[in-house]
């Protein structure tokens, strides 16, 4: 121990006293939580890659219009042409390019499944939180209300609620996709809410919660300044994996006919639209089944890859 501590002491002018030169070392510096969860991230290649492909597909959804050269609206090209060079995914019924289709339909499908992940996570992670936090009635009368709920199907309620809303605007047109997503939300906040729930009633009876409680602090103000920002990693990879669910969801019910409807359009309608060419033009039908299964890979990726990033246990990815 004697000659140990010699060989580290540490001389006049901070030099090691043995003359060790440690100049070019660098004391380790500490990092902070948000740059450990990147780096977890960013050593997890498939969420990388979803992420990736996630960003890719949003630029194509929301961008890739402006700078395609056929418009959507535009009928003028023979009908059920073939993959070419100036049509690449082919032309459907009506003489529309399937590019500007696939396009749009694109922009609707994200645009209700991005719709879906925040109104059904914003519900969930209030009313979950306050049910664990308050207890008493106010848990019993949401949690039985969860229960009750989820013993129905989701997709059944998501379709009972989507048939009631075409029998009551029959033969009426305008946009939908906004109701679609507003039913979808109603399925999608149950599980959030169950999770965070469970979350809420073990971190209640912490420390640091007994003593805002002890200080005064308002059931608002606990729940959501103290608590909430502890379930974090939790809310984020739920919420992310809604957007593959969502996109699932819609394909399903706009297939059979009950979700979203014309002059809107998503990659569920225009797979129910060019049900009946699988056999003679198989590419209108699988094109926009590709690009769903791209979404819910990608999402997939992203949420597995945030899951290990974000909880401490984790220790698949290595920091």
């Amino acid at each position: 121990m004697t000659e140990f501590l010699s060989a580290t002491a540490v001389g006049p002018g901070g030099a090691p006293a043995g003359g060790q030169d440690i100049s070019g070392f660098d004391a380790t510096e500490a990092r902070k939580q948000w740059q450990v969860v990147i780096r977890r991230f960013m050593r997890h290649r498939l969420a990388v890659f979803g992420m990736g492909m996630f960003v890719f597909l949003l630029f194509v959804a929301f961008v890739g219009g402006a700078f395609w050269k056929h418009s959507y609206k535009t009928t003028e090209f023979p009908r059920y042409s073939s993959p070419s060079a100036d049509h690449p995914f082919g032309t459907d019924l009506l003489g529309a390019d399937m590019v500007a289709q696939v396009i749009r339909g694109l922009r609707f499908s994200l645009q209700i499944a991005i719709t879906v992940a925040l109104v059904s996570t914003f519900i969930g992670v209030v009313l979950g939180a306050i049910a664990g936090y308050k207890r008493g009635w106010v848990d019993a009368v949401i949690s039985r209300f969860i229960d009750l709920v989820l013993v129905i199907p989701g997709l059944v309620i998501v379709v009972v609620m989507a048939r009631s809303s075409f029998s009551n605007v029959a033969g009426q047109s305008g946009s939908n996709w906004l109701i679609v997503a507003m039913y979808l939300s109603f399925v999608f906040w149950l599980s959030i809410a169950r999770v965070v729930r469970g979350m809420v009633l073990s971190l209640r009876e912490k420390e640091f919660v007994e003593a805002a409680r002890a200080m005064g602090g308002s059931t608002m103000r606990i729940v959501f300044r103290h608590i909430l920002p502890n379930t974090v990693d939790v809310i984020i990879v739920n919420a992310t994996l809604s957007v593959a669910l969502a996109v699932l969801s819609e394909a399903a019910i706009s297939f059979i006919g009950l979700g979203v409807r014309s002059p809107d359009t998503s990659l569920g309608l225009l797979i129910n639209q060019n049900r009946n060419e699988l056999n003679l033009h198989p590419w209108l039908f699988f094109i926009p089944f590709a690009f769903i299964v791209m979404v819910s890979l990608a999402v997939n990726f992203m949420g597995d890859g945030l899951r290990d990033a974000l909880d401490p246990r984790q220790r698949r990815v290595r920091a």
